[in-house]
């Protein structure tokens, strides 16, 4: 049986998809309207629009139209000079002519907003070249389909499409727009700030340097930051992050398993405590702890009261202290979150695993050696991967709580600090804006590693089917 026969054979529902190409990767890209588009199609290349203004998509072919003449528009009228800026930061300083006598001040460019510009510019550019795209390859299209079926998808023909065949593109329209605009845009944003002399001493004007902003990171220097501090903040903000994750993860297992167990008697009362202290802001709790913990605070005056210590606890003025304070009050605030997101989990391990393992003779340490622990592995590693990323950004925790504190004279990181807290000391406090960009690539370097490797050793990666 020939091509056409099978395709007579089939009915027009499968004629159909077979002629607008369904079921196979899209026949309209930009190779094939260059090698087999006719003269509409090719003109189009330089007149968005065109080919569908011919074949009577006009509302389509002019909104392509204007997209271009806007976009030219645009880079006459302050795209050239927004990229002009890029390359020559320092833009014109502050200037001052006399007019009648009186001095009148001009005020200069300033650098971030060259800066600022100039990479929306170049974002612009990159989302004109995919509208160029669309332009093409609609016109192309609309030749194929002109031919095969006589004319072009009409107007609510394409509006059809857009809520029917391609309904996830119109739902992913908005979203994708705003992940660009704040997340993708002001992350670029960041990046170039790592390659500036943006500091305290160029706050209006500055200039690019190449890297030499990860030299001094690197480096051995006297500043703000070198290699040795940095390297004591990443270790420490990653072992806070081990010990926040998974200490927050075992003992909230173990008081989930302790509630959830038969013998427990009223489970509803103990899960009720817990989601009342998830009901109390996390900053309120933070703030409070942080006063009754100061050497004047409620604590170290009820043990001096009651005579169990001559003087007052080092919680937040010795580096070891600080430390495990820090993680022993996240504990508190952290375990009832992993409470609740641990018991319906428990709850819904088939019990046919756990008589399985009673007929093995298993133990109870050994069913949750074996049933239990992998079960719940297999199924929480992503949650305990975004947790830990979470916790390398847990800004509220330690600047709250410890302010980064013990921080030696002339440091520019606390002995609590993570790489979070000391961005924000940088940028905030010290204006070294582009030592802050540097630690956040830095930062993010390190947790796309980690991620990425424990997240393609885990089963949820390895066997996405399910457990066994």
């Amino acid at each position: 049986m020939t091509h056409k026969s099978h395709l007579h054979a089939a009915g027009p529902a499968v004629r159909r998809k077979v002629v607008q190409g369904e079921g196979r990767p899209s026949p309209y890209t930009l190779r094939a309207a260059l090698t087999r588009g006719d003269l509409f199609t090719h003109l189009s290349f330089l007149v968005f629009g065109l080919g569908n203004l011919v074949r009577r998509q006009y509302l389509k072919g002019v909104l392509f139209l204007a997209g271009e003449i806007g976009f030219i528009y645009f880079m006459v009228d302050k795209g050239a000079a927004n990229i002009g800026g890029l390359f020559k930061l320092e833009g014109n300083k502050q200037t001052k002519v006399k007019v009648d006598g009186f001095w009148v001040y001009k005020a200069g460019q300033s650098s971030v907003i060259l800066l600022l510009y100039g990479i929306a510019t170049v974002v612009l550019c990159l989302v004109f070249l995919y509208w160029w795209s669309l332009a093409v390859r609609s016109a192309y299209k609309a030749q194929v389909l002109a031919r095969s079926k006589g004319r072009a998808p009409t107007l609510r023909e394409d509006l059809h499409d857009l809520t029917d065949g391609h309904a996830q593109t119109s739902l992913m329209f908005l979203p994708v727009v705003g992940i660009l605009v704040f997340t993708v845009l002001p992350l670029i944003f960041m990046i170039s700030m790592a390659f500036t002399s943006y500091d305290s001493r160029h706050v209006l004007h500055f200039n690019w340097v190449g890297l030499d902003n990860f030299a001094k990171i690197f480096g051995n220097g006297a500043g703000d930051v070198n290699f040795r501090l940095f390297m004591s903040v990443l270790a420490w903000t990653l072992i806070w992050a081990f010990f926040a994750t998974f200490l927050n993860y075992f003992l909230g297992m173990f008081m989930a398993i302790l509630i959830d167990r038969p013998g427990t008697r009223g489970k509803g009362f103990w899960r009720a405590c817990f989601s009342m202290s998830i009901a109390v802001p996390q900053f309120v709790s933070l703030l409070v702890m942080h006063t009754m913990l100061q050497p004047n605070g409620a604590v170290n005056r009820l043990l001096q009261g009651w005579g169990w210590i001559s003087g007052p606890l080092p919680f937040f003025t010795d580096a070891t202290w600080a430390r495990v304070t820090v993680i022993v009050v996240n504990l508190w605030v952290g375990i009832p979150f992993t409470i609740m997101q641990v018991t319906g989990i428990l709850q819904n391990i088939p019990s046919e695993l756990y008589e399985a393992a009673k007929l093995d003779g298993a133990n109870a340490w050994q069913r949750f050696m074996n049933v239990t622990m992998p079960y719940m592995l297999f199924v929480m590693t992503p949650y305990l991967i975004t947790t830990f990323t979470g916790n390398v950004n847990n800004f509220n925790v330690i600047y709250l709580l410890s302010g980064g504190s013990p921080t030696p004279v002339g440091a520019s990181a606390g002995k609590t600090d993570l790489l979070i807290t000391w961005l924000y000391k940088l940028t905030v406090d010290k204006n070294n804006y582009n030592l802050g960009a540097v630690i956040g690539i830095l930062t993010f370097i390190v947790l796309a590693v980690v991620s990425l490797i424990t997240y393609r050793n885990s089963g949820s990666y390895k066997n996405e089917e399910g457990f066994r």
